[in-house]
């Protein structure tokens, strides 16, 4: 329970605290109060319920019509409060949703913590975009809704009571069963054990529902990735015939999916065994308890449906865990998983390593330095390495000696090892062998990850035009396609050189970033890149001799021995 609460506490927390807290709070308060309207609206409807019997009673037409007058004029105000107080409920959901959703966001982005997240090898978080675009939605949706519901129904209570209070002022005789007892203002103390007595069996039939709505959550959104993964990859897989294979892995997770919701829907069906009647029959056992007092005489057929709608109001406001307890478990389903994926996310951004990073202008200095995999075996060990400002070196070695976590590392995101890395913070820009192609247009995707307007439409498409992509642009400069899967592998590598161009940085490594063309689109690219940024050091990692006209120091790496100049 305190558990629950604290992770509740953090999230509820993070919206108030932002950026626009304090008028998402006064828009809270502003709708609390329209919703505490309805409890007004429910005791005036009770004093109305018996004047109007009391007027059928004595068959007084005129007071009959008044009072449905009345009763127009109660119903049309509580609707315009209440469709006043939904809309403003719904314009403080979306702001709390962004506000949720953008802190998420920076917690996932921050310090490489996605990255971090996805390379842990325990305690995981799956599917961060899940967490992020549907919990977000799911909890602020759902805190808004409950926590309004349980104001109003806290603050009803104590009218509620009140009126039953004074209207239940005879006691109930238990002498027709033979007790000599009598119990005063039995239908306050009925009520009160009527619901604590549903409420208990309630919680004891639907407590596994917690666990069973986060384990349908985990699986729906396996089955999503599974088939928005497919679509990366159509050429890949149709090349392959796999469409068999692939259709085994989606119902494979469906069924896993099938599977959890009949459990979910098994135990939705128990608790709703006792759920269903109870809320269909809250509406008229009152009569039946109040009955008591209107056959010994207490009460008037007007005051028997007064303290009957009363006793309704009571039973049903202390019900609330009772109605809500479905989605109450929903609720705390999601928080448990959002508060987990932030928690994570933080932790990620702030992992520490061995490995220390330090600032120095005029080359890359690399000390002592030994790469390990993250269960502690080694990789590859530098002793001393230097590379100056506009040189160009070519990193050679075996296949899986760690020349990739080698980029990583001095990218700033390999943890796992010991040494010292010493370079310029910025300037820099690291082209892997599959570069990534961002949503938009190819000249976007050319001058990500800054925008169009730094660099200019045209010196990006003469960027494009000079890599051979000339045949990809349509006559505004935008892209003929805007997915991954419309470029080839060597039209992708040749749009990171564009990339390259554009951006001029100070230091690049590229990893096999030529892998995919041929010698001679290699050579022509390479020199292309050394003739146009001059100033640049290039870092090269690559199984073959890259294909340039130009010197290159070459650098064999070896996984237990210091690096040496060639």
């Amino acid at each position: 329970m305190f558990k629950i609460a604290g992770q509740f506490q953090r999230l509820i927390g993070l919206c108030v605290r932002s950026p626009g807290g304090k008028i998402n709070l006064a828009l809270f308060l502003l709708i609390t109060a329209l919703t505490l309207g309805s409890v007004y609206a429910s005791v005036r409807l009770v004093e109305w319920t018996g004047a109007f019997y009391s007027a059928v009673e004595k068959v007084d037409a005129p007071e009959v019509l008044r009072q449905i007058g009345i009763f127009a004029v109660i119903i049309a105000l509580n609707s315009a409060r209440h469709l006043l107080a939904e809309y403003l409920r719904k314009i403080l959901e979306i702001r709390w949703r962004r506000t949720l959703t953008d802190i998420a966001i920076d917690r996932w982005t921050a310090n490489k913590a996605f990255w971090h997240l996805a390379q842990a090898k325990t305690d995981r978080i799956d599917n961060p975009d899940q967490r992020i675009a549907e919990d977000c939605r799911l909890f602020v949706s759902g805190l808004l809704s409950e926590t309004l519901d349980l104001i109003s129904r806290v603050v009803g209570l104590v009218s509620f009571v009140a009126i039953l209070w004074s209207l239940s002022d005879f006691p109930l005789s238990l002498a027709f069963i033979g007790i000599d007892l009598e119990i005063p203002h039995y239908m306050v103390w009925a009520a009160f054990l009527y619901v604590a007595v549903s409420s208990g069996l309630t919680h004891l039939l639907g407590r596994p529902l917690k666990g069973l709505f986060s384990e349908q959550q985990h699986r729906e959104a396996d089955f999503r990735y599974a088939m928005a993964r497919w679509r990366t990859s159509f050429d890949e897989v149709a090349l392959s015939d796999g469409e068999d294979a692939e259709k085994r892995i989606f119902r494979a997770r469906f069924d896993a999916l099938a599977a959890n919701w009949k459990k979910l829907i098994t135990r939705e069906l128990i608790l709703g065994g006792f759920t269903y009647p109870f809320n269909h029959s809250v509406l008229r056992i009152p009569l039946f308890v109040a009955l008591p007092g209107y056959l010994a005489g207490h009460v008037a057929f007007g005051g028997l449906m007064q303290l009957s709608t009363a006793f309704s109001q009571v039973v049903t406001t202390l019900s609330w865990f009772i109605f809500s307890y479905r989605d109450l478990a929903d609720l705390v389903a999601t928080a448990s998983r959002l508060d987990s994926f932030m928690e994570s996310a933080t932790a990620s951004a702030g992992r520490e390593t061995r490995i220390n990073h330090t600032e120095r202008g005029d080359g890359v200095q690399l000390d002592k330095l030994s790469l390990d995999t993250p269960d502690g075996r080694n990789l590859l060990a530098i002793e001393n390495l230097k590379v100056n400002a506009g040189e160009c070196v070519w990193l050679r070695g075996p296949s899986g000696i760690g020349k990739t976590t080698l980029m990583k590392a001095v990218a700033g995101l390999w943890p796992h090892g010991t040494g010292e890395i010493r370079r310029p913070l910025e300037g820099w820009m690291f082209l892997p062998q599959k570069p990534y192609l961002p949503l938009g247009t190819l000249v976007e995707a050319a001058a990500y990850p800054s925008t169009v307007e730094c660099f200019g439409q045209e010196q990006i498409r003469a960027a494009l035009c000079d890599v051979g992509l000339e045949q990809r642009m349509t006559d505004n400069g935008a892209a003929g396609l805007e997915t991954p899967e419309g470029l080839s592998g060597g039209e992708l590598q040749r749009l990171a050189i564009a990339r390259l161009l554009v951006h001029a940085p100070r230091w690049a490594i590229l990893d096999e970033a030529t892998s995919a063309l041929d010698a001679a689109a290699e050579a022509k690219l390479l020199s292309l890149v050394r003739h146009r940024l001059p100033q640049t050091a290039l870092i090269l990692i690559a199984h073959r001799a890259p294909q340039m006209s130009f010197d290159i120091r070459a650098i064999d790496l070896m996984p237990t021995q210091a690096l040496a100049a060639a």
